[in-house]
């Protein structure tokens, strides 16, 4: 029997005498020399990075009447803004207002809260100025230390005037209980001095047109003593 080798059956050069390999789908054959596909022409002449010719631009996708955005007439437009306009300048106004008045009322706080404090510091001055009355009223004359009291007396009493101290001595004035206390009575000598200030027992004092400590006064009535 004829027999051929392996080398010879499957060798893909005919020279050899073998026969050639042939494979499924005559994926062997070399393929037919021919131009480039249309589908590869077409892939290769499309533009990714290009609108589409038919795609209208992004400008015009915003703009015309059929866009389906609702445009504000223009009279409507100038309205809202005026009324916005009149809106604001209302709460400024407001604002302006409430500050004002906070800054007012801080203001007067404050004042009152300073008034207070100077009112409190009479107030411990009183005992002090009543022993300076009781020292100029029981010096002898001549006597050094009581001329020197005094002028202390007056230089003091002037700086508490001009810090808004007054001294209430209401003798020979008609009786005001809103300033004045009552401690005794004696019968008025003539009717037209009735309810009148005979003496003062303690001066009385006001800051600032507040009353302090009122004067503890004798009073001439009608009535009879009491």
């Amino acid at each position: 029997m004829w027999q051929v080798s392996d080398n010879e059956r499957y060798s893909g050069d005919p020279r050899a005498g073998g026969e050639p390999i042939h494979a499924a789908g005559g994926m062997g054959e070399p393929a037919a020399a021919t131009g480039g596909s249309a589908d590869a022409a077409d892939i290769a002449s499309t533009d990714m990075d290009a609108n589409p010719s038919n795609a209208p631009p992004v400008e015009a996708a915003y703009a015309g009447p059929h866009t389906g955005v609702p445009v504000e007439p223009a009279p409507a437009a100038i309205r809202r803004l005026e009324d916005e306009v009149a809106d604001l300048r209302d709460k400024h106004l407001r604002l302006a207002a409430e500050f004002d008045n906070y800054r007012k009322r801080v203001a007067r706080e404050r004042n009152e809260l300073s008034e207070r404090a100077q009112a409190a510091l009479v107030t411990r001055l009183l005992d002090v100025l009543d022993d300076m009355d009781r020292i100029v009223a029981a010096g002898g004359a001549g006597d050094a230390v009581r001329e020197a009291m005094v002028l202390v007396d007056k230089k003091l009493r002037k700086e508490l005037e001009a810090a808004g101290v007054e001294r209430l001595d209401p003798v020979g004035q008609p009786f005001d209980p809103s300033q004045h206390e009552a401690v005794s009575t004696i019968p008025a000598p003539d009717p037209a001095q009735d309810h009148v200030v005979s003496a003062t027992f303690q001066t009385g004092y006001r800051f600032k047109g507040q009353l302090v400590r009122p004067a503890r006064v004798q009073v001439y009535s009608t009535h009879g003593a009491g």
